[in-house]
């Protein structure tokens, strides 16, 4: 299994975990829709030529975000983080993939 992390602003919230979880993210022996969430405060700049969702170029901007935390199965990994990026606002979405071990 894999560990999926991703950080979300609130107006795309239920969107983008929505998406996660019909391709099958969250899902642990007999429970689907499983994830962990907290929320902090994000920090970027958009460089020249970006087209981001919030903020401007050059202005560095600090937004609250949501961390959301998964499991995804081995043959999901992929499909699911293609979703993610699809349904994510950010032009570039902030996400970790972590392998996990099985003991």
């Amino acid at each position: 299994m894999y560990k999926l992390c991703f950080f979300v602003p609130a107006s795309h919230l239920d969107v983008v975990k929505s998406a996660v979880f019909a391709a099958g993210g969250g899902r642990i022996g007999d429970y689907d829709h499983c994830a962990w969430q907290v929320l902090g405060l994000g920090q970027f700049r958009p460089l020249d030529g970006s087209q981001p969702f919030i903020g401007e170029a050059g202005q560095v901007e600090q937004v609250e975000e949501w961390k959301v935390e998964l499991v995804v199965a081995d043959e999901l990994i992929r499909a699911v983080v293609e979703v993610l990026k699809l349904s994510h606002p950010y032009e570039t979405p902030a996400y970790e993939v972590w392998r996990l071990e099985d003991f």
